[in-house]
């Protein structure tokens, strides 16, 4: 089953020749995503295929440079013939703001528009997964930071055991393998926990925002397989990232050393970064090792910790 992330942009503030502002898309067996929608977003998903077809955008919160970019994709999917609806989410607060970007240049769109404002804590449920919605520390307006959080797996099925016992390959297999035990014709009762293992976690993708680093993304994250969190700023600039509620790559890998992820995902990079975070890279590795770089049209797939893939 697939879960992969592609970084649309990587830029904080705005965008550079390297760079677009923020965006990135997020498929799950064919199911996809947005989290944030910076301007030029939409050209950025026809640059590095990624369908228009989409259910779902996830906005952190609403400054400019994660907003604007879902006015023209609006229109576009609209010139597109679009019919289906388009579920907007973002934190308390947003409604009017997305309300406004909706109906921008007095052209509604032709399919319904969903717009549903958040609270922390409180999962959005899907079909064998939720996102959940977790607070993080940007300063102002609430912000929020997401959880894609896979429902657990079924134990592995033994077929060698099986043969073994002499259960014939078929439905009764896929009985046991659901948690229903079997009759044999000769009597016997074959219970699932003889053929089948102990329940398999699903797989936690984390995406921040813009924050501080802050207990709430160390909770969302704890054992997550991967975790994509801003970076705006090198050590140096330590006291900026104060100032205007941002990382520096040093702490967002200690966010990651601390929530024991798997790995990290480094983004939103202030624009003097923007030919070369090779610095970022470094301060982030004396914290943490599991560190890729965040680049524009970067694939990322998050394999099941048990299929022997990073």
């Amino acid at each position: 089953m697939s879960l992969a992330l592609r970084l649309l942009g990587t830029s904080a503030s705005r965008p550079t020749v390297e760079r677009n502002v923020a965006s990135l898309a997020v498929t799950r067996e064919g199911e996809t995503m947005l989290f944030d929608c910076g301007e030029g977003t939409q050209r950025q998903m026809m640059r590095y295929h990624v369908s228009f077809n989409l259910g779902d955008i996830f906005f952190t919160h609403f400054h400019a440079d994660h907003l604007i970019g879902v006015i023209g994709l609006l229109r576009t999917m609209a010139l597109q013939g679009r019919e289906e609806p388009l579920r907007l989410w973002g934190p308390r607060g947003g409604a009017r703001v997305l309300r406004a970007a909706a109906a921008f240049g007095a052209d509604r769109p032709t399919f319904p528009v969903e717009i549903t404002e958040l609270e922390a804590a409180r999962p959005v449920q899907r079909d064998g997964y939720e996102i959940l919605p977790f607070p993080v520390d940007h300063g102002g307006p609430p912000s929020l930071g997401y959880a894609l959080v896979e429902a657990e797996r079924k134990g592995r099925f033994n077929p060698d055991r099986a043969r073994e016992l002499g259960i014939p390959e078929g439905p009764l297999w896929g009985r046991i393998h659901r948690g229903l035990a079997v009759t044999l014709d000769d009597g016997r009762t074959i219970e699932p926990q003889q053929l089948v293992g102990p329940p398999r976690p699903g797989r936690r993708l984390v995406v921040t925002g813009d924050t501080r680093p802050c207990e709430g993304t160390i909770a969302a994250a704890t054992g997550a397989d991967l975790l994509v969190h801003e970076a705006t700023f090198g050590d140096e600039e330590a006291e900026r990232a104060v100032q205007t509620g941002h990382s520096t790559a040093r702490e967002a890998a200690t966010v990651a050393r601390e929530a024991a992820v798997k790995r990290l995902v480094l983004t939103h990079f202030s624009a003097r970064y923007s030919r070369d975070a090779s610095e970022l890279e470094r301060e982030a590795k004396t914290v943490f090792d599991e560190v890729v770089v965040g680049k524009d049209g970067m694939e990322i797939e998050v394999p099941f910790a048990d299929d022997g893939r990073m």
